[in-house]
């Protein structure tokens, strides 16, 4: 990641009340119109955004989300986010993977929906010490 005039430092937002999930969607459409995303790749990553920073309200009991615009080595522009909680954790992430699982009211699309809607995609959790998700979408 090289730091550039189209790279945003990262801000961190609190994903503590339901409003928080608002401002957190706004604050990744801004980076992501900053990064010069098509309207498309926008809502690609604000939806992503979306189910994780509810995730991270409903399951993890509130966390933070991190939003970036970062630039790789290859020159390609995107939009990181890492979203944190310090929740249960998951106790099976293949089955949190899998279209269809839901510990909660939920369609259980969130996280495999989440995979198919960026390119980078890492999942960090273990019982007991909540779970961090970490996400990016490039400009093509």
């Amino acid at each position: 990641m090289l730091p550039d005039e189209r790279t945003r430092p990262p801000a961190e937002h609190p994903v503590h009340v339901e409003e928080d999930l608002l401002t957190a969607r706004h604050a990744v459409r801004a980076a992501a119109v900053d990064a010069g995303f098509s309207i498309v790749d926008q809502t690609k990553i604000v939806t992503a955004a979306s189910e994780l920073v509810r995730n991270a309200y409903i399951h993890g009991g509130g966390g933070t989300m991190t939003v970036s615009v970062v630039r790789d080595t290859a020159g390609r522009t995107g939009v990181r986010l890492r979203v944190r909680d310090e929740g249960p954790g998951i106790a099976d992430v293949e089955q949190a993977m899998t279209d269809g699982f839901s510990t909660g009211a939920g369609l259980g699309h969130g996280l495999g929906g989440t995979r198919r809607l960026v390119h980078d995609f890492d999942l960090d959790t273990e019982p007991g010490r909540g779970t961090t998700v970490t996400v990016a979408r490039w400009q093509p």
